[in-house]
């Protein structure tokens, strides 16, 4: 049971060398030289913009732009429903890139155009799923914003659409592309971390103001925008201008904190261990202190069974907390074996809590403590690519850029998505109903109770 005590240096270089494979063809180092060895390299890669919200403004929209040159994109068209929102989305476009795009009121005017190969969907957190399904079938490449679908309904239509088409769909899980959680994947793949015993989650602020838009929802009016098609298939009401754009607050336009922060840290479970989604959750939570007429909780705690569906025995629970009340403890992720853990807020691994020898000798067993380590330190290759938190956008929107030229599978594909959207939908099921929460394999269904759940 020793903690085996490979070489250091053998594996910081295995783990460099599959690290350089992050962001471009599946890997960030990939030349501009090189496109011109690819079919279709000098052809200009037309973008459309699904939706200017201000994760688009920020984010997506910069990230692509620092690439486009040398990729050879370039944005030619936003699709908003609010008229406010066009224009300013095509604005912000001239104003960074100096392009004129055209405006167009909604996604049919969008894909009727020939100068739209692909397209960024940054629409409310409800219609991603479809707005893929609606890209893909037009005959487009997406980059899509997370969570991919908030109902197995949407999840289930979304994918059959990805892969009956082909296209490349790149979810904003931006985690996917960067090197220390690659790294964190290689050290826990190569088996010398040990089994997973455990896994602590969380992502704690103090905003009361977090997902509010009071000065917007002061000045849209719904003769503006178009009310029926944003609620797309979610049951009719009259229109609410907070929920058009306060929708992260009210369910089942969001589901709040599952979808847009659990949705991030739940998919490295995924990812480092191979599982598609848990076999079980029970959770909680309230509007305990932001009771401002919104339904999404502000506090919740989730537990999760995670592990083989075919063998009880072997597993880990993950414990995932979140609340808007008070920002102690921030944002972490740890990664606990019988040797130690795996910390990506410190990007260390470490012997820190590992089976010490005088415990272990009390049961006739050798000590087991991981050899301390640095992320970063293995991680660390010249790719060209960033490496901040800042810049993991970046670094995910290039490996989108190259893939949609290679026509490779990008870092977080569509089952990325689709299995986040399960843990996510099985985590909001149990707050919402109470029960505990399993997944139905043969229906891919989510029940709570043993019943299907509907929203």
């Amino acid at each position: 049971m020793k903690q085996a005590k490979d070489s250091r240096r053998s594996f910081i270089k295995k783990s460099t060398l599959a690290t350089a494979g992050i962001a471009g063809l599946g890997a960030v180092g990939f030349s501009a030289k090189s496109y011109g060895r690819i079919i279709g390299a000098n052809d200009r890669v037309n973008v459309g913009i699904v939706g200017f919200s201000n994760r688009c403004r920020g984010s997506l929209i910069p990230a692509m732009l620092k690439h486009a040159g040398e990729l050879n994109f370039e944005f030619t068209a936003v699709s908003d429903i609010w008229s406010r929102r066009r224009e300013e989305g095509a604005a912000y476009v001239k104003e960074k890139s100096g392009k004129t795009i055209a405006q167009t009121r909604n996604n049919e005017e969008l894909y009727d155009r020939k100068d739209v190969d692909a397209v960024i969907i940054s629409t409310a957190d409800f219609q991603h799923a479809l707005h893929t399904k609606e890209a893909v079938e037009a005959g487009r490449d997406a980059y899509v914003e997370k969570p991919f679908a908030e109902t197995m309904e949407d999840n289930r239509a979304a994918r059959e659409a990805v892969e009956r088409t082909g296209k490349i769909v790149q979810i904003g899980s931006q985690r996917r592309s960067g090197a220390n959680y690659h790294a964190a994947n290689d050290f826990i793949r190569s088996g010398k971390f040990g089994d997973i015993v455990m896994v602590e989650m969380t992502w704690n602020v103090n905003q009361p103001g977090r997902w509010r838009r009071p000065d917007e929802v002061s000045r849209i009016r719904e003769e503006d925008t178009d009310w029926k098609r944003y609620l797309m298939n979610r049951p009719y009401e009259p229109w609410d201008a907070r929920k058009y754009l306060e929708f992260r607050l009210f369910w089942p336009y969001s589901s709040g904190i599952p979808g847009q922060w659990m949705a991030h840290q739940i998919d490295t479970v995924h990812w480092f261990t191979g599982l598609s989604h848990p076999r079980s959750v029970a959770a909680n939570g309230g509007i305990y202190l932001w009771d401002d007429g919104r339904t999404n909780f502000d506090t919740m705690t989730a537990v999760f069974d995670y592990g083989p569906t075919d063998d009880k025995s072997k597993g880990f629970q993950v414990i995932y907390s979140s609340r808007f009340t008070n920002s102690a403890g921030g944002t972490k992720e740890i990664y606990y074996s019988n040797g130690g853990e795996l910390n990506l807020d410190t990007n260390k691994i470490t012997p820190n809590g590992g089976l010490g020898k005088r415990h272990a000798e009390a049961m006739g067993m050798e000590e087991n403590l991981l050899e301390e380590q640095s992320l970063s330190e293995m991680a660390k290759v010249e790719t060209g690519a960033d490496t901040g938190l800042d810049d993991l956008t970046s670094a995910h929107m290039r490996n989108w850029m190259n893939c949609v030229r290679s026509r490779k599978q990008p870092n977080a594909n569509v089952m990325a998505g689709y299995n986040h959207s399960i843990a996510n939908i099985m985590t909001t099921a149990a707050l919402r109903t109470g029960k505990f929460v399993t997944f139905d394999e043969k229906r891919q269904e989510v029940l709570a109770g043993g019943e299907v759940f509907k929203y």
